[in-house]
């Protein structure tokens, strides 16, 4: 099992927080996927899944989910 935390920025509410996890969740090997969102500043995301996720599959998800991106 693997835990990695991600900084996103772009989230403002709860349907922000809920698109990201809806994305990530879809990735494969992805259990549960927490948000410590705060609003229009840097918010920390928290995914637990089977495997390393590669920086590449999280900006390709957080694109799907919105105008989303990770800090630099």
């Amino acid at each position: 099992m693997s835990t990695q935390t991600f900084d996103v920025e772009g989230m403002t509410c709860g349907h922000c927080a809920s698109a990201v996890t809806e994305e990530l969740k879809a990735l494969d090997g992805v259990s549960d996927v927490r948000v410590d969102l705060v609003a229009g500043g840097t918010s920390a995301v928290t995914v637990e899944a089977d495997r390393e996720l590669t920086r590449a599959e999280v900006t390709s998800a957080l694109d799907e989910a919105g105008d989303y991106s990770l800090a630099r």
